[in-house]
């Protein structure tokens, strides 16, 4: 991971996770070769444990020198009541959110 490639690092996203994409506006420029162009993903991974966690990870890599900007990471996990979602990454930031699990379709008293 590269601190000088981004204006900002981890920057606090709130409850924003992504597991694809990059967060351009924090894209200062390449440090391996002081162009500003477009940025790959590379080397994306997806696992998915005993936990039925899922793992995502990722690169962010310049694409005119192949210079690794960034790592990202997002998880997500399902736990008795809730979803939980998490991002990190140098370049996209860090974030969480969770939702609660709407059990059987049960709608507040009143609601149809």
């Amino acid at each position: 991971m590269c601190r000088d490639c981004v204006k900002e690092e981890l920057p606090d996203r709130g409850n924003m996770c992504l597991e694809n994409g990059s967060y351009l506006w924090n894209f200062e420029s390449c440090k391996g070769c002081g162009k500003k162009e477009p940025i790959i993903i590379a080397n994306r991974t997806e696992q998915e444990d005993e936990d039925e966690e899922e793992l995502v990870t990722y690169k962010h890599l310049c694409t005119i020198c192949g210079h690794v900007i960034a790592e990202h990471t997002y998880t997500f996990r399902v736990d008795d009541e809730y979803q939980e979602y998490s991002m990190t990454c140098l370049l996209c930031g860090k974030g969480s959110d969770h939702k609660r699990i709407d059990i059987e379709g049960s709608m507040p008293n009143g609601v149809c």
